[in-house]
């Protein structure tokens, strides 16, 4: 089953982006044989993909979550016109990140069997 989590939340501040990648994480353990996951990052979402996040010790930390869901397989990309509205196209990404599109992400919406918003 094909699945797309689309993030729009900044990593800090709501839990929503904690939330999309902890229930990642959760499908990737318990359903790996029978699940593909995307995730498209939006808006403030984009910077989830920023590297060498600091948090305070047993704060949890998007960063390493990001490289957790990346490192089973799953597809992690940041919208290019976010991106830019942000001014981070040109700074460097957490490995496994790609700059995308909106068409990219308008194919994976009609490839996913479900589609999660966060």
């Amino acid at each position: 089953m094909n699945i797309l989590f689309i993030v729009n939340d900044a990593p800090y501040g709501t839990e929503k982006a904690y939330n999309a990648f902890r229930m990642a994480m959760a499908l990737q353990k318990e359903h790996a044989e029978n699940v593909q996951l995307s995730i498209f990052l939006m808006a403030d979402a984009v910077t989830c993909a920023l590297p060498n996040q600091v948090t305070p010790q047993g704060y949890y930390n998007i960063e390493r979550m990001v490289k957790a869901v990346i490192s089973k397989g799953a597809s992690v990309k940041a919208c290019g016109s976010c991106s830019d509205a942000r001014g981070i196209r040109e700074i460097p990404l957490i490995e496994g990140v790609e700059i995308s599109t909106m068409s990219q992400l308008c194919q994976w919406t009609v490839e996913a069997d479900k589609v999660l918003t966060f």
